[in-house]
């Protein structure tokens, strides 16, 4: 029975160690999960960094992409030209600005005309829009303004161009007539004069010179036509030849059409 008792206590200091060797290979093998977990999140990380795509490019803003696109009227470069057309247009410009000044006086509270009233309403119609709206508004109320009446039948000459106030008080005009007058509405309502023109186009059929307004609406040119009741762009334009465009700078001559030399002034003769 001693030897017994003496025994006891090595096979509890065995099984003590037992229990300390498992708890160190349990530690062993978690830190060993733990640091293998470690390294594979880090190879993750690694990789998703590694096939991470490149930043976009930057993008253009739309301002910047408006002016980048923007085209001149027809595609087609100008030059200034003297001669029939200059000569004609250079009074009437001059009218032009001089009536735009009476409107300026008659929005301040002072004595109007009856005809800068009659401006003012049609200038009014496309007020209280912007775009397309403003301009097409405008447009359709000077064509509903003028009745088409040729020169020789109201004027007795082959080719008069009148100011606005001058068509207003008559109510008749031909097509250069409704040029002008849309022409000093849509300054008079606002549109930057850098964006509206007076183009004056050989049509093939019939063979004769007719006026229209060119406007540019979100960079892009339409014109605005009296023969036509819907607005075309420049770019759709068939049957006829962009010939001279006018505005405050002058008459200018498209250097494309420039080129058909041959063709003459010809009286606009459209009603």
């Amino acid at each position: 029975m001693a030897r017994a008792r003496r025994k006891e206590p090595n096979r509890h200091l065995g099984a003590a160690s037992l229990i300390v060797a498992g708890w160190l290979v349990v530690a062993g093998v978690t830190l060993w999960l733990v640091t293998q977990s470690h390294e594979s999140a880090q190879i993750e990380i690694t990789a998703r960094e590694t096939v991470r795509p490149d930043p976009a490019p930057a993008l253009v803003s739309p301002a910047s992409w408006s002016v980048q696109t923007i085209a001149p009227l027809f595609g087609l470069q100008s030059k200034p030209v003297a001669g029939q057309v200059g000569a004609k247009w250079r009074p009437v410009a001059a009218d032009i600005e001089a009536e735009l000044e009476v409107l300026a006086r008659c929005r301040a509270g002072e004595p109007c005309p009856a005809v800068a009233q009659e401006l003012l309403k049609i200038v009014q119609a496309g007020a209280d829009h912007d775009g397309l709206a403003r301009v097409g508004r405008i447009n359709r109320a000077v064509d509903l303004a003028i009745i088409a009446t040729s020169d020789e039948t109201q004027w007795g000459v082959a080719d008069h161009w009148s100011p606005p106030f001058e068509t207003l008080a008559s109510h008749r005009g031909d097509c250069e007539d409704y040029a002008i007058l849309k022409y000093a509405a849509l300054l008079a309502a606002g549109v930057s004069r850098d964006d509206v023109k007076i183009v004056i186009l050989h049509n093939v059929l019939p063979d004769e010179d007719h006026a229209v307004v060119a406007a540019r609406v979100d960079g892009a040119w339409l014109l605005l036509d009296n023969s036509r009741l819907t607005l075309v762009r420049d770019t759709d334009m068939v049957g006829a030849l962009p010939r001279f465009v006018l505005d405050e700078h002058g008459a200018r001559r498209f250097v494309a059409a420039a080129s058909r030399g041959s063709m003459p002034w010809r009286a606009m003769r459209r009603v």
